[in-house]
């Protein structure tokens, strides 16, 4: 069960909940789970965490490194952050360690076009999600040709 990825629905019929039930363990943070446009995924490792199933032991008994990281990119527009945060979004989802998965989180500020994108994650799979993000930042002719200022 640690490799797969559920929705809010799978986690509710596998425990025998309401889906409202899951959507406010998740909020409460009881479930950890990765907001992917307008809907949760959940690990299987966090459903086990949840149903007090051990999580597996690492292979040196040392806990694994987690680094957090805050993106800021300037004068992005929205169809730009769409764009940006659907990549990141995808990388992540297929980077490294599927025990210990990212976590992305992105935010669009539409007035000051700014947007945010916050990275949880083992320190070489972060690492490699922030060099994917710069080269994607410093190709101007690229994926955000016209989206980005100053890039």
């Amino acid at each position: 069960m640690r490799n797969e990825m559920y929705s809010v629905e799978q986690v509710a019929e596998r425990l025998g909940l309401h889906v409202r039930t899951v959507r406010g363990y998740i909020r409460a943070g009881r479930l950890r789970a990765v907001r992917i446009g307008k809907q949760y995924r959940i690990a299987g490792a966090d459903l086990d965490a949840l149903t007090g199933q051990p999580p597996p032991a690492t292979p040196t008994g040392v806990a694994p490194v987690e680094v957090s990281s805050i993106v800021q990119v300037e004068g992005i527009d929205r169809v730009g952050a769409d764009r940006l945060g659907t990549l990141v979004l995808a990388a992540a989802n297929n980077a490294g360690d599927p025990a210990h998965p990212l976590r992305v989180q992105t935010v669009h500020d539409r007035e000051r076009n700014r947007m945010k994108i916050v990275i949880l994650g083992g320190a070489t799979e972060t690492a490699e999600l922030l060099h994917l993000v710069d080269a994607v930042l410093a190709d101007n002719n690229g994926l955000l040709a016209g989206e980005v200022d100053g890039a």
